[in-house]
């Protein structure tokens, strides 16, 4: 850095106005065009009075060419001196080198930012998982195909955007810390609100707010953001994730799953230009219509025809031939549902709907018309995961109450009374759907991790 200034180039520059990024530049590329590019020193190779080197930024790399008897001894000599990492800009006309690759030929350079630090070993990349995910900026500088996925994940979400807003719903906002931590069950992060003396929560899902836009008047909504939950981290989990939640007012089950097929097909299309997703195992048809199956038949498939006709003592037993871990707490709902999760989930890899799930698993549906021990819903199983559950919403507010109270034990400060007031002016009947943007993404690019699809995941903290 010292024998940069010396040579009359600051280390940390100002502004500098360009033509366009590396790949516009290529894409408009014509012999002796004038350009201005900025971008990252990646490269070098020095023939004696020239040098070849690399540019990269977030869009590709591209060749310059620097001649002593153009950039002076200065110039030319500080040029020599840049590190593999420092930022800087040039300017100059294309040509085409003998061996076909389109290059600046440097007229002048200015250094923009100097790289204390090396970067990642060339050849080999960055090959620490660890460092990956906590230097995620070394992980985007070092591996094309790191940074290509996260600009995939962008065009994932803006397509997304696009869909909805051509089906006219509405994109809202609504808060991330509340009072109380309801619209599913899961422990949440707690944290305290200085000004009005009161604990808060960061929320767990935006549920019960954007229904109570639906009895505002807002037919259809949809929220993309964040959802926190205090619970374990693992392949498939993240504390801190992205969740899409859709309200449809006068829907119900139905139309969510018209809504999440079109969806999910269109977003495959668009962005991947295919419906066939992933590899090998993991290898994912998108095209619709996608299966449906009764939670009970698939149940009954893993764990025998009579599962539900066991007594209790049979049913743990018959757990554990399948090697499903059993709690002698656990009640029969609890027990089927480790069993879906242990042994069933995983095994669903092309899309599949889990349909009429037992009514203690989800309080917030409607009961099935024709048996109310079950709700209406469904989960979208994809690659083994739950992609998106969806329900026909429960807007009936006396049962809505009883429900609550049974999940609170009679703790009565767990009851939501504003959500519950708002319910009681009337809510239209509903279709509602949250999406799991991560685990979508695993999908789509056949990730097997969700510390993947994620810039910055949460990571124990070094010592």
């Amino acid at each position: 850095m010292e024998r940069l200034r010396a040579l009359g180039f600051p280390p940390y520059g100002g502004a500098f106005a360009r033509t366009g990024s590396l790949e516009e530049v290529r894409e408009g590329y014509e012999d002796a065009k004038e350009v201005r590019v900025a971008a990252r020193l990646v490269a070098k190779r020095e023939m004696g009075k020239s040098i070849f080197a690399h540019l990269q930024d977030g869009t590709g790399r591209f060749q310059v060419y620097a001649k002593k008897n153009t950039l002076g001894d200065d110039g030319f000599e500080a040029f020599k001196v840049l590190d593999l990492g420092d930022q800087i800009g040039v300017e100059g006309a294309l040509f085409t080198t003998r061996t076909g690759e389109q290059t600046v030929a440097i007229r002048g350079w200015t250094l923009l930012s100097k790289s204390l630090l090396p970067l990642p070993e060339k050849w080999h990349g960055l090959q620490d998982v660890d460092t990956r995910y906590r230097q995620r900026y070394l992980d985007l500088i070092a591996t094309e195909e790191v940074r290509e996925l996260f600009v995939t994940r962008g065009k994932v979400i803006r397509e997304i955007r696009q869909y909805l807003h051509q089906q006219e719903f509405m994109e809202v906002e609504t808060p991330m810390m509340q009072a109380l931590a309801g619209g599913a069950a899961a422990t949440p992060f707690r944290t305290h609100y200085e000004a009005l003396g009161t604990d808060m929560f960061l929320r767990i899902a935006p549920e019960l707010y954007l229904k109570r836009l639906l009895v505002g008047g807002y037919d259809k909504v949809f929220e993309l953001n964040r959802n926190f939950r205090n619970e374990g981290l693992s392949r498939s989990h993240n504390p801190e994730f992205t969740m899409l939640e859709i309200y449809e007012a006068y829907g119900d089950v139905s139309t969510m799953k018209a809504l999440i097929q079109g969806m999910i097909s269109s977003v495959a299309q668009t962005v991947f230009g295919t419906m066939v997703v992933g590899e090998g195992e993991r290898r994912v048809d998108l095209t619709p219509p996608w299966r449906e199956a009764t939670y009970a038949e698939l149940i009954c498939d893993a764990a025998g025809e009579d599962w539900f006709d066991l007594s209790p003592e049979e049913a743990r037993q018959r757990a554990a031939s399948l090697e499903v871990p059993v709690n002698a707490e656990w009640d029969a709902v609890e027990l089927t549902q480790e069993i879906f999760e242990k042994r069933i989930e995983k095994t669903l890899v092309q899309p599949t709907f889990v349909t009429r799930l037992p009514i203690e698993l989800v309080p917030l549906a409607k009961a099935c018309e024709d048996d109310p021990a079950l709700v209406d819903v469904f989960e979208l199983v994809i690659g083994g995961w739950e992609i998106a559950p969806a329900y026909s919403e429960l807007n009936d507010a006396v049962e809505q109450r009883r429900r609550f109270e049974a999940q609170a034990g009679g703790d009565g400060a767990k009851i939501d009374e504003d959500f519950l007031t708002a319910l009681e002016h009337g809510m239209p009947p509903a279709g509602g759907m949250g999406v799991g943007i991560d685990r979508l993404m695993m999908v789509l690019t056949g990730s097997v991790a969700i510390r993947d699809v994620i810039l910055f995941p949460q990571l124990k903290p070094k010592g």
